[in-house]
């Protein structure tokens, strides 16, 4: 006869009164109850008599084992699966043996209460895991969730996060969730820096908007306005050409008024846009091959007001097989395409046309070298490196961009 399935069991800090019909059944089940001491005040008296405390998950699984056949209930803090307990039983015994029944966690709740999606956000505990990779992850978030911990308590993250130049934050420290003496405080990372709290603490992180207002900001620069001025697809943000490497490249282009341009995988549109501004009485085509990046060219068009761009979907180069020869043309993108995609658009260049792209791969780098240095006696390298000052309080702090090889030829007459 197999044995019966241990159950493990969310529990939050209103206890029995937060749980589910079906996993309060599920603890007046069971035999014997598997837990930190905290449970025990979470649990009516009943209960609580048959709590076994296990301090640690290797106790915790020695308790199991020696369980037998007792119906067995093993409670953890809000989602077991979330960071929690369910995942490390389950490893060592496997999944056949458990039935996971959730609450919601902490983190969920915090997200709740400061009325923030974390469908998207960036989530880490604290608890073992090095600081300097979760702030790197930070620096490319919009939003992030972090488990604290007692050694990085939320205190010493703001710090952390100052001390690396990242300022850029709304904080929440969200404390007891769930319980009578819940409390949520919002602040800025330095005034979250110089405040105290509780040791159950979840901290969300919202990256603020510019100080300047983006909306306003839209169209105002013929080229080199703020990134934040162009709508982004949110999964692959931060992956737009930066205002610094796109001014470069549009002035390598050499456009004219009249001008006829390709940006080839355009992404979100903003080289092809800013092109269009400048070539204001000619025609620039963005083409580019995912749908949702192709409506958001379709959207900043009208956002910047830009009548000649010309949003192409399509996979390059069979998408530009009916467009005009172009006087300039801007590759973009990271894959390993790249160089194809330079031999194939340089075909297409008129004589005496400018074709410059951007990659941040070294061997993209020595591939469109080798082409462009066999077609054109001027063609030229730059490696750009940008870091961008932050204020800081008093201080002024830089905080890096991903560096960008940067190249540009003319095609011979």
């Amino acid at each position: 006869m197999a044995a019966e399935k241990v159950h493990i069991v969310g529990i939050g800090d209103d206890g029995v009164d937060g749980m589910t019909a079906q996993a309060r059944k599920v603890l007046e089940r069971a035999d014997t109850l598997l837990g930190p001491e905290v449970c025990r005040s979470l649990l009516p008296a009943d209960l609580a008599g048959r709590l076994e405390v296990a301090a640690t998950l290797e106790e915790l699984c020695e308790k199991i084992t020696a369980a037998g056949t007792n119906r067995l209930v093993v409670l953890a803090s809000g989602d077991p699966l979330f960071y929690g307990t369910a995942r490390y039983v389950c490893s060592k015994f496997g999944k056949d043996r458990f039935e996971v029944v959730p609450h919601v966690s902490s983190m969920q709740l915090a997200f709740a209460r400061v009325k923030e999606s974390w469908e998207e956000a960036f989530l880490a505990n604290l608890s073992g895991q090095s600081i300097e990779r979760v702030i790197d992850k930070i620096r490319s978030s919009d939003t992030v969730g972090l488990f604290t911990s007692e050694q990085w308590p939320p205190t010493a993250v703001a710090r952390a996060l100052l001390d690396n130049g990242i300022d850029s934050f709304q904080a929440y420290v969200c404390e007891n969730l769930g319980s009578p003496d819940e409390r949520v405080t919002q602040g800025s990372l330095a005034e979250i820096a110089h405040d105290t709290f509780g040791p159950l603490n979840v901290m969300i992180l919202v990256r603020k908007t510019r100080v300047t207002d983006a909306a306003g900001e839209v169209g105002r620069r013929l080229f080199g306005n703020p990134d934040e001025c162009f709508l982004q697809s949110r999964p692959k943000r931060g992956l737009l050409t930066p205002a610094e490497i796109r001014s470069l490249a549009l002035a390598e282009m050499a456009l004219q008024p009249a001008s006829i341009a390709w940006d080839v995988g355009a992404g979100s549109g903003s080289v092809g846009l800013e092109a269009a501004q400048i070539a204001a009485g000619g025609a620039v085509y963005a083409i580019e091959m995912d749908p949702d990046d192709h409506r958001l060219i379709e959207e900043n068009a009208e956002r910047f007001g830009v009548g000649n761009l010309h949003a192409v979907l399509g996979q390059a180069p069979e998408a530009w097989a009916g467009l005009p020869d172009p006087d300039a043309i801007y590759v973009g993108g990271s894959g390993r395409h790249v160089a194809m995609l330079v031999e194939e658009a340089w075909k297409r260049l008129k004589p005496g046309g400018r074709l410059v792209t951007s990659c941040n791969s070294i061997e993209n780098l020595a591939a469109v070298h080798a082409l462009l240095r066999a077609r054109s006696g001027d063609a030229a390298y730059w490696m750009v490196n940008i870091a961008r000052g932050i204020e800081q309080m008093d201080r002024i702090r830089f905080e890096a961009i991903n560096p960008s090889f940067l190249m540009a030829a003319t095609k011979p007459h």
